[in-house]
């Protein structure tokens, strides 16, 4: 699955166990203008530096896979979990107006050329 979205926050990487670390990513997800939503995703192990080039306010595509579970608590009530494990993420082009200026050089001065140019054109 994947979708399009805004960088709202990235958190800093969490050793959870001795064996696993994860990093969470928050996407604000705007299908409805009016009510933006905010997603969390979560990168697991390795996938947790693919969050280290990416920004708050950056336009995003995110791939990520729908997992779910089951949990019973001590009283034996039953409950489901779902999480959105996060497998890739592409940052997308920016605006014009966030993009740095290209550098050009400084235009030429043709007024000193010589006259005697033989040049063809």
């Amino acid at each position: 699955m994947e979708i399009k979205g805004k960088i709202h926050e990235v958190s800093p990487t969490t050793q959870v166990t001795e064996s696993l670390k994860k990093r969470e990513l928050i996407v604000e997800y705007v299908e409805n203008p009016q009510y933006p939503e905010y997603l969390k995703f979560e990168a697991i192990q390795d996938r947790c530096a693919l969050l280290d080039n990416v920004k708050v306010g950056d336009d995003v595509e995110v791939f990520f896979n729908l997992r779910g579970r089951p949990w019973t608590d001590k009283t034996g009530k039953k409950s489901y979990f779902n999480s959105l494990v996060l497998w890739k993420i592409n940052v997308l082009a920016g605006t014009p107006a966030s993009a740095p200026a290209p550098q050009y050089a400084p235009p030429a001065d043709i007024s000193s050329a010589p006259e005697d140019d033989d040049l063809p054109f």
